[in-house]
């Protein structure tokens, strides 16, 4: 199964839309704790729901199970705490979660994970990509930004 990862982050609206389609990305699971932002411009929930759906024929999903909770992401983000602890904090979040169990039959060909994150290198996006990779095996992750 390949599954991707995105971030929207300095990418145009066209620059998106047009890596997600030639990826042939089937739904964008959301990641992110707050899709309602107005910093999100063209990903913002409904904004973007709407997008995918007129663009590309994409599904759209938000997934809370496989964000992070606001008190963690606030000590990193604004608390300037390192990457490596919180990296540690959200893989205990996620295996307390048991998200492997809720998505086991849930997770598809095709599925792209999204977040705000430029990279993936310091984003959850990767680590709950990575996670399923381990949990489920023969899983290959493309990150396509």
């Amino acid at each position: 199964m390949k599954i991707y990862t995105i971030g929207f982050t300095r990418k145009s609206a066209s620059q998106f839309f047009e890596t997600l389609c030639t990826a042939q990305v089937k739904r964008v699971v959301d990641v992110r704790l707050n899709n309602v932002s107005q910093l999100a411009g063209f990903a913002k929930k409904h904004d973007l729901e709407y997008f995918l759906r007129k663009i590309g024929s994409i599904r759209y999903t938000h997934a809370l199970d496989l964000a992070p909770t606001q008190e963690m992401l606030d000590a990193y983000k604004k608390g300037a705490g390192a990457w490596s602890e919180y990296e540690s904090r959200f893989m205990e979040l996620i295996q307390g979660r048991h998200i492997e169990a809720g998505w086991a039959n849930e997770l598809r060909e095709g599925d792209c994970l999204l977040c705000s994150e430029e990279k993936p290198q310091n984003c959850h996006r990767r680590l709950v990509a990575e996670y399923f990779a381990h949990h489920f095996g023969e899983v290959e992750i493309q990150h396509l930004g």
